[in-house]
């Protein structure tokens, strides 16, 4: 369950933040149209309306989750393994620079996900 967590936080996190890019500056779409014309701009994006489905998607594996097992586990395990895959996303999917600091980092939360595994 958690896995189905992380893939669908992540995949929202991925889908959302592609949205967003193509959306563009939300403060030159609201000088534009107004703020009902930079909601139309985000909530009219199909990427976003995915990312939200899935976002969904993850808070309701969340709650299965922690049905079954205790929030000392799947709490940290779903939120530190999403930002290990949050950052593989981001360099493959949406080609942003993660540079070495955060690799690191990603290594660590995986290694700190696998003690409290065990």
């Amino acid at each position: 369950m958690i896995a189905a967590i992380v893939a669908a936080s992540t995949a929202g996190d991925v889908l959302t933040a592609r949205a967003m890019k193509d959306v563009g500056d939300l403060d030159d779409i609201r000088a534009r149209s107004g703020f009902l014309g930079a909601v139309k701009a985000v909530v009219t994006s199909k990427a976003f309306l995915l990312g939200v489905f899935f976002m969904a998607l993850g808070f309701f594996s969340l709650l299965t989750a922690l049905s079954w097992a205790d929030v000392s586990l799947v709490a940290p395990a779903a939120a530190s393994l999403t930002f290990v895959t949050n950052a593989v996303a981001a360099r493959f999917f949406l080609h942003e620079d993660v540079d070495t600091r955060r690799w690191i980092a990603a290594i660590l939360v995986f290694a700190g996900v696998a003690l409290l595994a065990r």
